[in-house]
């Protein structure tokens, strides 16, 4: 490295440093949401958490600079588990297992959220949903790789219609279309939107909100499952399954970081994070990690930052002749899709930034290159801001809300009277775990784009240059990180 590229490299450094301290200082100080611990509680000053993780991720990026000077994960090597246990968990025999499971929990949410209680808090449906399976899958996902796809239920009961008509009439069915590349994951980022808007905007403010019922989560479960089959039997099974289901595509993502990976029907292991660095080729793959982000932001600052704003255009639809709630959704609509532009503004300043060093490279290309890096702040945003509500609601999934799914008064295993126990974590032990996966996370995002930058500019000065953009990114995302976690709920 040249004497004139560290020092401008040192000099851009040093003004990240001031610009997060002055960013700190003008954090205010608030409570939280989402049952989040409050300002009061933090152990220490939450502007003293602000400056910490941004002295940390700039001594991660000098270490980087300085410690990893070779390409890592790229290509990495790939060995398969030899042994009867990895051959018996990918056998047919276990893949029907877990396809039945997927299939019988999929009914069972259909049945209980149209014959069960109404009330949110009271029915299996509501709870499974939007926090054992949305957020629990990713936890399995992290560790063990895309689980899902073995669980999908729809990928099963697909598959075994299919071999149940192969079997009658004698012949395989051909998939009529085939599906188009260009098509990409953006089917899946259409279906993850939705997903959040149902939850977010038709749910005003979240799972327990009057918007989302245990009949709307019915309902929405069985026109995608329909959307899926009708896909499905249109371009093929295993490719709407591989590019376009929504879950699968979701869950993926946060797979490609875990060390487990199955190639052509074989378990085996790879390095830690180096599946992410083959899983944005396909097209829409940038969106979804954007989107992802996005959405774990708006839950975030509609109960703190954007909780004025949300209530003054409320109050103007309102006074515009809209009834309360569809003043809401048109209001929560128009700031969910300003948080994923602002989230989406935000990344893309980092790689305009990048094209300083290599300007033949367009920024859409960039983009595409680094989207992988933005994996983990997508799942340390998850854990910062969901950690408590998944703690305490698998208290309640798996005690008085399995017990008594549809919330008739029914104890099938003895725990409906069960309740759930706050003092299991102290309100310190979140903050610090909120805390910690907004550093780690942001720190592993800047390791797998430094290992990009490598594997795409081969020398150090030029990667480590273009990196100081993505620190830049890096630090603004962690402040805005922990700015949500310590906003005001009232």
């Amino acid at each position: 490295m040249t004497r004139g590229a560290g020092s401008r490299i040192a000099l851009m450094t040093g003004w990240v440093l001031l610009s997060s301290i002055v960013t700190a200082l003008l954090l205010p100080a608030a409570a939280s949401a989402h049952g989040l611990v409050g300002r009061s509680d933090l152990p220490l000053p939450d502007w003293l958490f602000a400056w910490g993780s941004s002295i940390v991720l700039i001594v991660s990026f000098v270490g980087l600079t300085l410690g990893w000077r070779t390409v890592r994960l790229e290509n990495y090597d790939w060995r398969a588990f030899t042994g009867g246990i990895a051959t018996a968990l990918v056998s047919r025999p276990a893949q029907i297992l877990a396809g039945a499971i997927g299939a019988v929990l999929l009914a069972f949410v259909i049945w209980t959220g149209i014959d069960g209680v109404e009330a949110p808090d009271r029915n299996f449906a509501i709870t499974f949903v939007y926090v054992t399976f949305w957020l629990g899958t990713v936890v399995l996902s992290v560790l063990f790789g895309n689980v899902f796809r073995a669980f999908n239920p729809w990928r099963a009961i697909a598959r075994t219609v299919a071999a149940a008509t192969t079997a009658l009439t004698g012949r395989e069915r051909k998939a009529p279309f085939r599906y188009p590349e260009r098509f990409g994951r953006w089917p899946a980022v259409a279906g993850l939107v939705g997903f959040v808007f149902l939850e977010l905007v038709w749910g005003q403010t979240g799972f327990a909100a009057a918007g989302v019922t245990p009949k709307t989560i019915a309902t929405a479960t069985i026109v995608y499952s329909v959307y899926t089959f009708m896909a499905m039997g249109l371009f093929g099974i295993d490719r709407w399954t591989d590019r376009g289901e929504t879950f699968t595509q979701y869950f993926g993502m946060f797979g490609s970081l875990a060390i487990f990976e199955i190639r052509d029907g074989r378990l085996g292991r790879r390095p830690l994070l180096a599946g992410a660095t083959k899983w944005a080729i396909p097209a829409g793959s940038l969106a979804l990690v954007l989107v992802a982000i996005g959405a774990t932001t708006f839950d975030g600052a509609q109960e703190g930052v954007l909780k004025e704003p949300i209530s003054s255009l409320f109050e103007t639809f309102s006074d515009a002749g809209l009834s309360p709630v569809a003043a809401l959704r048109l209001t929560n609509t128009i700031f969910l899709a300003g948080t994923l532009l602002a989230v989406a503004a935000i990344f893309w300043g980092g790689i305009y930034g990048m094209r300083i060093v290599d300007g033949r490279r367009t920024a859409l290309e960039l983009g595409r290159r680094f989207a992988h890096a933005f994996i983990p702040i997508a799942l340390a945003y998850l854990v910062a801001h969901y950690f408590s509500l998944f703690v305490y609601q698998e208290q309640a999934q798996f005690t008085f809300l399995l017990s008594d799914p549809f919330g008739d008064g029914s104890d099938w295993f003895g725990t409906a009277g069960s309740a759930i126990d706050y003092s299991v974590i102290g309100a310190t032990a979140i903050w610090y775990v909120q805390f910690g996966a907004i550093v780690v996370g942001h720190v592993v995002a800047l390791a797998l784009g430094h290992d990009r930058a490598l594997a795409l500019w081969k020398d150090t000065r030029t990667a480590a240059y273009s990196q100081v953009w993505m620190l830049m990114t890096m630090v603004f995302f962690s402040i805005l990180g922990l700015y949500l976690l310590s906003q005001a709920n009232g």
